[in-house]
């Protein structure tokens, strides 16, 4: 069977999503009572990285090792993908050596070439564009706490970032009502907004953007923010804190929310900007659930693409 890839959650279909879903909840089963699940013996990921991590890196390694794998990590100046050699050589010579690449970079396209030119699954770990993981992680973890997803209203605060586009994909193949909240001149990439709300007309969902952070909050399930200024846009730090500011989620913020509202943010979080610690810190926050959840969502992504069994190879 051909290789399958995740570069984009607009690529898998609602009912894949929830079966992997469901195998993150399997594994973290297992995990947490002991159970032994090494589904990878013998697997090698490699794992690209142009941009620093913690979580996404200590997820992807930790999760082979107890897949009963192992995962190579390659640094910025290791590899230098499209400078050193294209990354089509890149990906074609990796093929040769591992079961599967995880890429975390500046431009998407890299991301998108590696997929082409590789013979083995490659894993969208992170791209100026678009973060897949993180939103299957979001997914799993409001799955987990509330039971469903159909009809969970999601505000999304801050910028229309690679998280808040890769959740307009994720909400329109799950059904998930999503509203974006971001100052003007600072919405989600308009092509993955049009894609989505084409997705989003098979499950019902609603995807819609505002500038205003209290009509978004208003009535919701879950809200969602994450930082202002993203990796590669630290000159516009200073600009962006004062733009940004009227949308901090705050107490004030939150209490517009359902009174059972889950608070998420992807981490690493700014706090005193995007967040306060009053509420991070707080009774609604699943923050550090939501991080935890990265290792086993990230497990069955790996058994779902790699495997041996049952699996697309």
């Amino acid at each position: 069977m051909s290789k399958r890839d995740l570069v984009s959650l607009h690529d898998w279909s609602a009912a894949e999503l929830a079966a992997l879903l469901d195998q993150a909840a399997d594994l973290k089963a297992k995990q947490r009572a002991g159970i032994p699940h090494a589904l990878l013996p013998g697997e090698t990921l490699a794992l690209i990285f142009e941009k620093p991590s913690l979580r996404t890196r200590v997820t992807f390694e930790a999760g082979m090792t107890q897949l009963g794998g192992h995962a190579i990590y390659l640094a910025p100046q290791d590899i230098r993908l499209g400078e050193r050699e294209t990354v089509a050589d890149g990906a074609r010579n990796l093929s040769r050596w591992v079961d599967g690449i995880v890429a975390r970079t500046f431009r998407h396209q890299v991301v998108v070439e590696l997929a082409e030119h590789a013979s083995v699954p490659v894993i969208n770990g992170l791209t100026d564009l678009l973060h897949p993981c993180q939103i299957l992680v979001d997914l799993f973890t409001i799955r987990e706490k509330r039971g469903d997803l159909t009809g969970c209203r999601v505000a999304f605060i801050g910028d229309g970032n690679n998280v808040a586009n890769a959740w307009c994909t994720g909400a329109a193949k799950t059904g998930v009502d999503l509203t974006i909240a971001c100052p003007r001149g600072y919405e989600p990439d308009p092509s993955i907004l049009h894609q989505a709300r084409e997705d989003a007309k098979g499950t019902g969902a609603c995807i819609q953007v505002l500038h205003d952070p209290a009509a978004a909050a208003r009535g919701a399930d879950v809200i969602y923010t994450d930082v202002w200024t993203s990796m590669g846009q630290e000159e516009e730090r200073a600009k962006r804190v004062k733009v940004f500011q009227p949308f901090q989620v705050n107490r004030a913020l939150v209490s517009l929310a359902r009174p059972d509202v889950l608070v998420m943010h992807c981490l690493p979080a700014h706090r005193g900007e995007e967040i306060t610690d009053e509420v991070i810190d707080g009774p609604h926050s699943v923050v550090f659930d939501e991080a935890e959840n990265k290792l086993h969502v990230q497990k069955a992504l790996l058994v779902a693409l790699l495997g041996r069994q049952g699996g697309p190879r």
